[in-house]
């Protein structure tokens, strides 16, 4: 039995190859992002708000170094931006894309509450 979507897929017959391809390639890049327990983790709490690294570490439980590592790995791949005050660096999301991405992924993977 097949899945039936109640919402059908965008179709492609009038889109050229080359721009589909540049599309997932982009999306694969940002799945990619996503695809650690610890970014994923980090994403999750800035969705709710700006984080320093300290706070991150804390909330993660994880340790400074292994935060930077995977905030470079956001930052790199253009999904937090951040600004400094005094001699703290504080993360936001940097695309609203980001967090529809995560919200969807708390939709699709959080256990529903009892009832």
């Amino acid at each position: 039995m097949s899945v039936r979507p109640e919402v059908a897929c965008a179709a492609t017959v009038d889109v050229p190859l080359e721009d589909l391809q540049a599309e997932a390639r982009e999306a694969s890049d940002f799945l990619k992002a996503l695809g650690h327990e610890g970014r994923l983790l980090m994403l999750y709490f800035l969705c709710e708000r700006d984080h320093s690294v300290t706070e991150l570490e804390r909330l993660i439980m994880s340790r400074q170094a292994a935060v930077s590592q995977q905030l470079a790995r956001l930052r790199h791949e253009k999904l937090v931006t951040t600004r400094r005050e005094g001699n703290q660096i504080f993360y936001s999301l940097a695309d609203e894309r980001v967090r529809e991405a995560v919200l969807l992924m708390q939709k699709l993977f959080r256990a529903s509450p009892p009832g």
